[in-house]
């Protein structure tokens, strides 16, 4: 054997040593998971960890900060006192929030619209319910419409106000993606790497699992033929990235035929009544899927679709289940949406 090939050989031998005594060095990393109830839904915290110890009391601390921030339900939190007077000094995290609502509503064209309270209310999906039930008088909505559009807030430093009186806004169109990255950052912040953040089917992933590997989530798909949805189940890896659905499944009412769901579009005042089942938005975190899954449903298959193409800068995946002329239940894809699952 030549020089060369045994100075190639004692190379190799030396970083494999070093390769199985740092292994040997680091602790065993261990699944985590802490589970618990927050902002009016179900969370679930996965990740690995050579310490074992949770960190569920801290979980639960940051869903507290984040609802006395931006939770209806909380009296005296930011939100409901602008939303009684009109102006508000903003924290850290409502001003976050503030400033992507305000960029999607532009990115959208008026899509996502977080002055819909007055809408929301009045569809009976709010804190406090209408009167009346069902659909609202067309009357009433024409008055709502009146204090709907984010041209009415203005943000100066940390302060957000409103240009007119009786604007209102609810942020749980994307307050909840927020909450689910502001998790992911407090788990990175102790040094963790590898974790799965699940808050009401919100989500974000890093790393990989304990089985070493990457993260995957189920989503609903149709199966063959279906057309009363019994769905079947599917498989979404998520390699560093955010998804959040948008459907007509989990708040709703039906009057007649037609059922009303709780996603209220801004520019007409109607409650969502398309063909549409869900939208499931893959992102670069959960916060921008959440922000532009409402949007996403309101467009439409065709346009929806459309748009993603069309604003590549956005990075944005998405796939459609709807309901066709037929009564058939299908399935529609962005172009970049299939890499993410396992058929």
């Amino acid at each position: 054997m030549n020089k060369h090939k045994m100075n190639k050989l004692l190379l190799a031998a030396f970083l494999l040593g070093s390769i199985v005594a740092k292994a040997q060095q680091e602790p065993a990393l261990k699944l985590v998971a802490c589970e618990g109830k927050a902002q009016g839904t179900y969370y679930i915290v996965k990740y690995l960890s050579a310490d074992t110890s949770t960190l569920q009391p801290q979980i639960d601390s940051v869903f507290r900060v984040i609802d006395q921030s931006l939770s209806l339900y909380r009296p005296g939190s930011v939100i409901n006192r602008f939303n009684e007077t009109g102006a508000v000094q903003m924290d850290e995290h409502m001003q976050a929030v503030i400033k992507k609502a305000l960029f999607t509503n532009k990115a959208t064209n008026g899509l996502f619209d977080i002055t819909v309270k007055p809408l929301v209310y009045l569809w009976g999906f709010g804190v406090s319910k209408p009167s009346f039930k069902g659909v609202p008088p067309a009357d009433s909505i024409k008055a709502a419409m009146a204090y709907i559009g984010s041209r009415y807030l203005r943000v100066k430093g940390d302060r957000l106000y409103a240009t007119k009186k009786g604007v209102e806004i609810d942020c749980n169109g994307i307050a909840q993606g927020y909450t689910v990255d502001v998790l992911g950052q407090f788990l990175a912040s102790r040094g963790i790497e590898n974790y799965l953040v699940d808050v009401g089917g919100e989500l974000c992933a890093k790393g990989h699992n304990h089985q070493h590997k990457v993260w995957s989530i189920g989503i609903e798909r149709p199966s063959p033929g279906d057309t009363t949805y019994e769905p079947v189940q599917g498989l979404v890896r998520l390699p560093g990235k955010g998804i959040a659905t948008s459907g007509n499944y989990r708040r709703f009412f039906d009057q007649g035929r037609t059922r009303f769901a709780h996603t209220i579009h801004p520019l007409t005042g109607i409650a969502l009544h398309n063909n549409i089942i869900s939208v499931t938005v893959i992102a670069k975190d959960c916060f921008t899927a959440d922000a532009f899954d409402n949007p996403l449903i309101l467009m439409g298959v065709e346009k929806g679709l459309a748009f993603i193409a069309q604003h590549p800068e956005y990075a944005l995946e998405a796939i459609y289940i709807y309901k066709d002329k037929d009564g058939t239940i299908k399935e529609a894809f962005s172009q970049g949406f299939k890499q993410y699952m396992e058929f």
